[in-house]
């Protein structure tokens, strides 16, 4: 609560790849809205930029858009649903760039209050323990960084 009693709400980035881990992220956020807790909730893809001149000589830049754009929407769809099923207000967010970067610069761009995410991801072997993307992001953000196991 705040001074004059008003409930505060709380920007809340959830980065979610549409994996288990990063619905069991986006699952905490929502049983924390249902316990009452006041957050306004954004849900945020981040896809890997195609940096092969070899596959730009092919496709056109508007062509690579959108197929970031249908990437992004379908790894928030899970999130989506279930934000949807749960009765929760929110806004997506897709972008494009190196994962940890990314996701680090988008939730300070944006002034977001806490950043939450899952540990593991889509991301190749190298997150077969902690998450390579949730450990760097770990390391490099200036938010508060909820981890959810």
């Amino acid at each position: 609560m705040t001074d004059r009693g008003k409930a505060m709400t709380l920007r809340v980035l959830v980065a979610v790849d549409g994996s288990l881990p990063s619905g069991r992220a986006l699952g905490h956020v929502i049983d924390l809205v249902r316990a009452g807790a006041g957050l306004e909730i954004h849900i945020l893809n981040v896809q890997i930029p195609v940096e092969s001149g070899h596959v730009r000589m092919f496709v056109t830049p508007e062509e690579i858009d959108g197929w970031y754009r249908d990437e992004g929407i379908a790894e928030l769809e899970p999130s989506r649903i279930a934000l949807d099923a749960a009765g929760i207000g929110y806004t997506q967010h897709i972008a494009v760039g190196h994962l940890v970067e990314t996701i680090c610069r988008y939730a300070a761009e944006q002034a977001f209050d806490i950043l939450v995410m899952g540990t593991r991801g889509r991301r190749g072997l190298g997150g077969a323990l902690m998450g390579s993307v949730a450990r760097g992001v770990l390391a490099a953000t200036t938010i508060p960084l909820t981890l959810v196991k």
